[in-house]
């Protein structure tokens, strides 16, 4: 059971990339990456869980008392979330300004570099 995290990140991000491989769209290729990208935050939330660790406040506890979930892992999982909508908005508005200028979002008809 303590592999099932691991197992689910995993599924999450082959299907986001079998979604990028298969795409035909630029749209459906971003979003198929954003899935990716959560599978990354499933992947780093499993890495820093503990069973019957609780919240790191630390106000209330005295030191030994009980374990405590790695704060550093939590503040990667919101780092990755904010790249990844970041890097998400970057590439729909290159998106936009390729359908604007191609006419297409589809990848094959746009592999010549001619205007």
């Amino acid at each position: 059971m303590d592999h099932l995290p691991y197992l689910a990140a995993v599924w999450i991000m082959l299907i986001g990339v079998y979604g990028i491989v298969t795409s035909r769209d630029l749209i459906h290729a971003v979003v198929c990456l954003s899935v990716t990208q959560s599978g990354t935050y499933v992947l780093l939330l499993a890495i820093g869980y503990q069973h019957g660790a609780t919240a790191p406040v630390f106000s209330d506890m005295q030191h030994g008392s009980r374990p405590v979930v790695d704060p550093v892992v939590q503040a990667m999982t919101l780092t990755d979330i904010v790249v990844g909508a970041t890097v998400t908005a970057l590439l729909l508005a290159l998106t936009v300004l390729v359908a604007r200028r191609r006419g297409t979002l589809d990848p094959d008809a746009l592999r010549s570099l001619e205007p």
